[in-house]
């Protein structure tokens, strides 16, 4: 486990009932003929004593008995309330068959459903018209524990399907669990919140069975004051554990980071680990262009929190590279595109205050008519294309074939998820580059055939739980008091070291999720 040494032995006063019913003591017929006297539950098992192996098999065949995607996640959900060791063996031991099923995509269809298949908590819920009552609330939810993680989301932006309202408890509890997994926190230790402040989903709110707070969200001061006292709470009463930021809106998630960064070890994982993982992916593809990350031309469709995020970020990473770059000469290797266009002076308003003067593009350059996606990449030729607009086809094959006119490896990231939100199929995207296409999608994809080649093009998936795990590890392990940028780059850097691309230029240009334990406990060479 990633915290400080656990006792091998603990004591536990629960019998009977109490420890069968408690995930994180209960070991189901795994109970030894002792402990079975010692703690009541001879009646309470039949009789036979398995192994670990042999209860991870008979699960696995439970799992594999459920007909599709959602039941098996709720299956896993079920076991997970009841016993934590056989929930985390069985997925650590089928990790690539099982992560898109307890993450995206199939998180994102179970929190969409969560009211309807809720069935007991999972977490901590914070409500807004209990803000009185917080501080009593998280004292409830921490008492006796000293926590290394605190998972957070208000669930305005989930996973691609927008705003979720109380649900979002799904996408922090999902968190958490791939911090276990892949990085060892310990899950006692770890604690997912949800901020329910309301929810503008109609659908919700409309629907007789939803378990939140049934008006619309919380915004300007109301907001800001509930988000302040919760993570006042943490600062007084958690203050060395990571608190890290999933799914808020774009309007509120670069804000809050910029607010609080400074004030706790603080990380946004739509903005930093989206930005941190795409950096990785580019540094291998680079390596097999042979080229230099300054020198790329990159076009960015989508500029809410995850594309502004992955712009900052590979905008460091030029700046670390290149001495003598500023900000500015550094952003105008990058050009923003959202639906209504290049991001250029004369949207006026339509220009959020988030996006940054150094990132929005001159009218003398462009002139004041709209400048669509293949008008831009007529213009600039990019290097690099970035999807994260969750608009299924954006890569038109007209984009594609266009880019790769001007580049004998195009770099292209349709990165929006879940698959079904994808900018481009990677097997339209080989095909209309003549298979040069270097690619990293959002969510799992089959390999695609190579032209004139009897191998395939294994599709890197540019997921942040290749990277946030380690990140996150590292600061809980050095009790940094907040993560800094250096921090963040020097963990994309090591992530692309380990791609199979940089030593054949064939080969994934990320790791496989299989071996996410051993990428968060690796160390340079």
């Amino acid at each position: 486990m990633a915290s400080a040494a656990r006792p091998s032995c603990i004591k536990v006063g629960l019998k009977g009932p109490a420890i069968l019913n408690n995930p994180r003591f209960n070991k189901g017929s795994g109970f030894s003929r002792k402990e079975r006297d010692d703690f009541g539950l001879r009646g309470r098992l039949p009789y036979a004593v398995d192994t670990l192996d042999e209860q991870v098999a008979r699960a696995y065949q439970q799992f594999s008995d459920r007909t599709n995607a959602l039941s098996k996640n709720s299956f896993l959900q079920s076991m997970k309330s009841q016993n934590w060791v056989l929930y985390y063996s069985l997925l650590q031991r089928n990790l690539t068959e099982m992560f898109p099923i307890v993450y995206t995509p199939t998180e994102a269809d179970a929190i969409a459903q969560y009211s309807h298949l809720f069935r007991r908590s999972e977490g901590l819920y914070l409500s807004a018209p209990h803000i009185d009552t917080m501080e009593e609330d998280f004292l409830d939810a921490c008492e006796g524990r000293k926590l290394d993680l605190i998972v957070v989301s208000d669930a305005e932006a989930i996973l691609g399907i927008g705003d979720q309202g109380s649900g979002g408890i799904g996408i922090s509890s999902a968190k958490a669990v791939i911090y276990t997994l892949t990085a060892g926190v310990d899950p006692s230790q770890a604690l997912p919140v949800t901020l329910d402040v309301g929810t503008n989903n109609e659908d919700l709110l409309n629907d007789d069975l939803y378990v939140g707070y049934r008006e619309k969200r919380l915004r300007g001061k109301g907001y800001d004051d509930f988000v302040e006292k919760f993570v006042a709470l943490v600062k007084k009463h958690q203050p060395q554990c990571l608190l890290h930021f999933e799914d808020f809106g774009v309007s509120n998630a670069q804000r809050l980071l910029a607010k609080y960064r400074d004030q706790h070890s603080i990380f946004n994982d739509d903005i930093q680990g989206t930005g941190a993982v795409t950096l990785a992916a580019l540094q291998a593809a680079i390596s097999v262009t042979k080229s230099k990350i300054e020198d790329q031309r990159i076009v960015i469709f989508g500029s809410g929190s995850a594309g502004l995020g992955i712009a900052r970020q590979l905008r460091d990473a030029m700046k670390l590279s290149s001495s003598s770059l500023s900000d500015d000469e550094a952003s105008r290797n990058f050009w923003l595109v959202d639906k209504y266009g290049l991001i250029k002076k004369s949207l006026g308003d339509k220009i959020r205050e988030e996006i940054e003067p150094a990132f929005i593009r001159d009218e003398q350059d462009w002139g004041d008519g709209e400048t669509h996606l293949s008008d831009v990449v007529k213009r600039v030729k990019p290097t690099v294309l970035i999807g994260t607009s969750t608009h299924p086809g954006a890569f038109t094959e007209e984009v594609i074939k266009e880019m790769s006119k001007h580049v004998e490896r195009p770099i292209i990231f349709p990165l929006s998820n879940p698959t079904r939100l994808c900018e481009v199929q990677p097997k339209d995207a080989n095909e209309w580059s003549n298979g040069k296409a270097l690619m990293a999608t959002g969510s799992p994809f089959d390999p695609v055939e190579i032209p004139g080649s009897k191998k395939k093009y294994i599709i890197a998936e540019c997921n942040n739980a290749l990277i946030y795990p380690g990140l996150g590890l590292g600061t809980i392990l050095s009790r940094a008091k907040v993560m800094t940028d250096k921090m963040i780059v020097a963990g994309a850097k090591r992530l692309s070291e380990l791609a199979p691309a940089m030593k054949d230029p064939a080969e994934a240009l990320l790791p496989e999720f299989g071996g996410m334990y051993s990428i968060s406990f690796s160390n340079p060479s």
